[in-house]
């Protein structure tokens, strides 16, 4: 097994208001010989420990939208770590170095991938408002695959949330293997995830016995929920579109998701 090394520095990012209660910390970690970014936000006025939940970042790296995600999450009463998969807080510019950046990383999901993962679940769980028994992870398009990969690898998350995210796999989930509930937000409209792929996901979640829900959401494509897709869309002839509709449906589904998987 490999060591996971963890060194912690904090700095408040985000000086709020009188009155307003998120802190926002930039967070530096590390894993074996890599150093790991991430930005970790929570709700000060509550008193004591309460989940955590890991965000997983899109292809383009860990970037000022999954930062705003955790913001999200700790104005909902939650501990939010938005981590690092690339190292260094890597961020890509153009679809091809995106795509190299998670190849890397993808290529080698149950070594790289989990460990850097681990290392930030490590991070979360020890933060002094993390309730360390309780712990989720949602993730965007390759986030929403690593989330996923997660849940197959059994680890110990209470459950995992994929935003229009890679449903494929190689290694798929071996029965009673799945510890995490699943919920997963699909584009119906999505060109990058096939009917077949949808399919042979629902038959390996059912073997697995995993407890799961798959929704398809009407007249959306991909990144449906990052308001730059319309921008990279343009910018690069992808077939990527905002839905706000589909984006404040699966947000409010997550919400319910966690109320379930929270419970007292």
């Amino acid at each position: 097994m490999k060591r996971v090394v963890i060194l912690i520095f904090l700095m408040v990012l985000t000086v709020a208001p009188a009155g307003a209660a998120i802190q926002a910390e930039e967070v530096q970690y590390t894993q074996g010989d890599v150093t790991l970014k991430g930005y970790l936000a929570y709700d000060d006025s509550i008193d004591g420990k309460r989940p955590g939940v890991l965000i997983v970042h899109e292809w383009w790296g860990h970037n000022p939208y999954v930062r705003g995600r955790a913001e999200m999450l700790a104005e909902l009463g939650y501990t939010a770590l938005a981590l690092d998969m690339y190292g260094d807080g890597k961020l890509a510019d153009h679809p091809d170095t995106a795509g190299e950046f998670a190849g890397e990383v993808g290529k080698d999901l149950q070594g790289i991938g989990k460990d850097r993962f681990l290392a930030a679940m490590a991070l979360l769980k020890r933060h002094d408002m993390t309730d360390p028994d309780h712990i989720a992870a949602i993730g965007y398009c390759f986030g929403g695959g690593v989330v996923l990969h997660m849940a197959r690898y059994g680890l110990d998350l209470d459950g995992v949330v994929s935003f229009h995210g890679s449903i494929a796999t190689v290694t798929p989930a071996q029965p009673g293997a799945v510890k995490a509930r699943v919920l997963v937000y699909n584009g119906a409209d999505d060109s990058f995830v096939t009917a077949e792929q949808i399919a042979a996901f629902k038959k390996e979640m059912e073997e697995a016995g995993a407890d799961y829900e798959f929704v398809n959401l009407e007249g959306a494509v991909h990144s449906f929920t990052n308001p730059d897709a319309d921008m990279f869309a343009r910018k690069f002839g992808m077939n990527l579109a905002y839905n706000e509709a589909a984006d404040k449906e699966s947000w409010a589904g997550m919400q319910a998701f966690f109320n379930q998987i929270f419970k007292p």
